[in-house]
């Protein structure tokens, strides 16, 4: 197919999926100003009901994304195994300069995404702890504002603070820093403590706070600095743990995105969180029961559900 050689406005982005951080960022871009389409695999229009930290309600039209025209600058925030895929769909379809922007939970190989693309194109790596949730299939509520951090792991020749402004009308405020890794860490201590637990108990992350937890968090956000540190990414597990109590705090309300998944009979981000620090402990030849534990559950359930 043929594209137009017509390419984006600088205030025009394209959203990848209909998740809630992709619904919340295309929500907050179209407040910013920002044209927001939408690239599904089902192409439709989107009557978005968007309820803000205030708790005040409103509707947005986000139309699907034409597949006539070369798509400049693009957020990809699907879930971890589905990241390598979604790129691979969008490759022939990119403008020869278009800049991505990746999100998603967990850690996954780089090296794959970045052979699929041409020289001149960029690629970032954003990190958020905005929390969001969908009540329902076209309502996204924001439910806590959390910080967002931002790298570029290319080197391709474009305008970076365009993709920096964006990201902070979308998810920010925004961050950019040199390397991602220490807010990967942390955000992966984070998911490791309360995504599968949550998703086991079938509740929200509020009841993590109860005592009866407090060991098996412990266990597993220790788990997670042992192998940071390993890496070269130093974590203090008393800051570490304090982290993940804050998070339970601040989203108490909140259902993870595993225990939603688990509950409605889908693949889970499991294998690129508790999997990615089983597979990085196992190289460093060290032990991480607690982890290993969290793995073989959630696939159990993923197996048999």
């Amino acid at each position: 197919m043929a594209l137009s050689s017509s390419t984006q406005s600088a205030l025009s982005w394209v959203i990848v999926g209909r998740g809630a951080i992709g619904l919340l960022a295309a929500a907050r871009l179209q407040q910013a100003g920002y044209t927001a389409t939408l690239w599904l695999k089902q192409p439709d229009a989107v009557q978005l009901k968007f309820t803000d930290l205030k708790q005040q309600s409103q509707h947005r039209i986000l139309r699907p994304q034409p597949t006539d025209t070369a798509i400049q600058r693009v957020l990809v925030p699907v879930k971890a195994y589905d990241v390598l895929n979604a790129v691979a769909q969008l490759v022939p379809f990119l403008a020869n300069d278009a800049q991505l922007v990746i999100s998603h939970n967990g850690i996954i190989p780089i090296e794959p995404l970045l052979a699929l693309l041409r020289p001149a194109q960029g690629l970032w790596f954003l990190s958020t702890s905005q929390a969001a949730y969908k009540p329902a299939a076209h309502h996204v509520v924001h439910t806590g504002e959390g910080k967002s951090y931002i790298t570029k792991l290319t080197a391709s020749d474009s305008d970076d603070n365009q993709t920096i402004a964006a990201m902070s009308a979308a998810l920010g405020p925004v961050n950019v820093v040199s390397d991602i890794y220490p807010m990967r860490w942390l955000k992966l201590a984070v998911n490791a403590a309360i995504n599968p637990l949550t998703a086991i108990e079938n509740c929200q992350n509020g009841q993590l706070a109860q005592p009866q937890y407090r060991a098996q968090i412990s266990a597993l956000t220790t788990e997670v600095c042992q192998v940071a540190a390993a890496l070269g990414y130093p974590m203090d597990p008393a800051n570490t743990l304090q982290t993940v109590y804050q998070v339970i705090s601040a989203t108490s309300d909140n259902f993870s995105s595993m225990q939603q998944d688990i509950q409605a009979g889908r693949q889970t981000e499991i294998v690129a969180i508790c999997g990615y620090i089983c597979q990085q402990a196992a190289q460093l030849q060290l032990a991480v029961p607690a982890n290993q534990q969290m793995l073989n559950q959630i696939l159990a359930k993923t197996t048999t559900s």
